[in-house]
């Protein structure tokens, strides 16, 4: 089989690559959009069905609680079964959930169907992300880590306009009932796609080795062994700071402008575009710095960048809000700051080995993601006493301890891939 190159063993990326890139990109656009939709429809929802926005806190701390369950789960699948069958899954999976949403009447409804809508999208990412980082040569492997990342950004600027300026037009329901369309065309192009060759290697391989074959079942609890222990702890706690910085951000930012900032619906969608444009220039732009100059140094500066962003827009809003330009310049930097999540998918494909690396990349993304469950809940219970703002601006905090725990990790810029 070596007698030919690998996919990321070539100088440059080929048409192969690119066409797994944007497979891999357009999956993690609508997953995204399909997680992020409901924080832009609690308003409508919340009157409609009398949902208080304590409660509805709950719902959205579930679909990020599955995402956890999601990610381990589609992780180990991926490792057994292939990147391209569990992305086809994890779409399946997540396009199913939003599409009920539409159909719900109660808040036991919205729960249980965020929680199927949270499965797939734990899934989408670490397997898209594996499958990139196993494909495209080393020199290039952050940017294009990148570029896939850069699907979040797009995903809430489509869940801003469908939230913002459409639901006014169809309602809610048919918001979630249209989410469906672009994600099965998604899956019917991705039937085209090939299988990771890294994957088929290391398949390959552990089929000769009797030992490695018993083992394979037991993907998840390899990462507990005295190999991978440190490293996958070291992984959940940099997801976990950074996960918690976005979503104390994310979470209840729309309502932070509607509510507390006395903003309109569409104006507050508009303003989330400003973040959703810094975001674009940060997931695009961060892949490059850390291919010249590091993983380290490229999560440090992006953490210092959102931090100084949410200070502006939350505790000194006051003093920055009255030059309307300023303030703006500020939503624009949480966006450019969270460029920093570019780096998990080539980071922790350049840290696992194969045959555990969608195990290891879904769980500690994906777990770290789950905690976030009582996010909403706390924002909303913080925000009693001090607002949203006072709540969102935690993000801060965690956005920093992301930029300085990142120096635990050895630097991994242009390492080869482990089969």
């Amino acid at each position: 089989m070596k007698d030919q190159l690998l996919l990321n063993e070539y100088e440059k990326p080929t048409f192969l690559h690119f066409k797994i890139l944007f497979m891999s990109w357009a999956g993690w656009v609508f997953d995204f959009y399909d997680l992020i939709l409901f924080s832009f429809l609690l308003i409508p929802i919340g009157k409609e069905l009398h949902i208080s926005n304590f409660n509805l806190s709950w719902v959205l701390g579930s679909s990020l609680a599955a995402t956890a369950l999601g990610g381990v789960i589609f992780g180990i699948l991926s490792d057994r079964f292939g990147r391209k069958n569990v992305l086809q899954w994890t779409i399946f999976t997540y396009s199913i959930g939003t599409f009920l949403c539409g159909i719900a009447s109660s808040i036991w409804l919205f729960l249980i169907f965020r929680i199927i809508t949270g499965l797939g999208v734990g899934g989408e990412w670490a397997t898209g992300q594996t499958y990139i980082g196993e494909t495209f040569p080393a020199k290039v492997r952050g940017r294009y880590g990148a570029f896939m990342q850069s699907g979040a950004p797009f995903g809430i600027i489509l869940a801003s306009i469908i939230g913002g300026f459409v639901e006014s037009e169809i309602g809610w329901r048919l918001c979630f009932f249209i989410s469906i369309l672009p994600a099965l065309l998604v899956v019917f192009i991705r039937k085209n796609l090939p299988e990771s060759d890294v994957w088929l290697e290391r398949k390959r391989i552990s089929s000769i080795n009797i030992t490695a074959k018993k083992k394979k079942e037991n993907t998840f609890f390899l990462l507990f062994n005295n190999d991978n222990r440190k490293l996958f702890i070291q992984c959940l706690v940099l997801a976990i700071f950074d996960m918690s910085a976005y979503w104390f951000t994310y979470t209840w930012l729309p309502a932070y402008l509607h509510q507390q900032r006395q903003f309109t619906i569409v104006k507050s969608a508009s303003w989330m575009l400003i973040t959703q444009a810094g975001g674009l220039l940060g997931y695009f732009s961060f892949g490059f710095f850390a291919d010249k100059f590091g993983r380290r140094p490229a999560y440090s500066v992006y953490s210092v960048i959102m931090a100084i962003g949410l200070v502006m827009i939350t505790l000194l809003w006051e003093k920055v809000a009255v030059y309307p330009p300023l303030i703006l310049s500020f939503m624009f930097l949480v966006g450019l700051g969270t460029g920093m999540f570019s780096g998990y998918g080539p980071l922790f494909a350049e840290l696992f080995p194969t045959n555990i690396r969608g195990t290891a990349m879904g769980s500690a993304f994906n777990l770290a993601r789950g905690i976030q469950f009582l996010t909403p809940v706390i924002i909303a219970t913080i925000a009693v006493h001090y607002g949203l703002g006072g709540g969102i601006s935690l993000a801060a905090l965690f956005a920093i301890l992301t930029g300085t725990w990142i120096w635990v990790f050895p630097e991994t810029k242009g390492r080869k891939i482990e089969i």
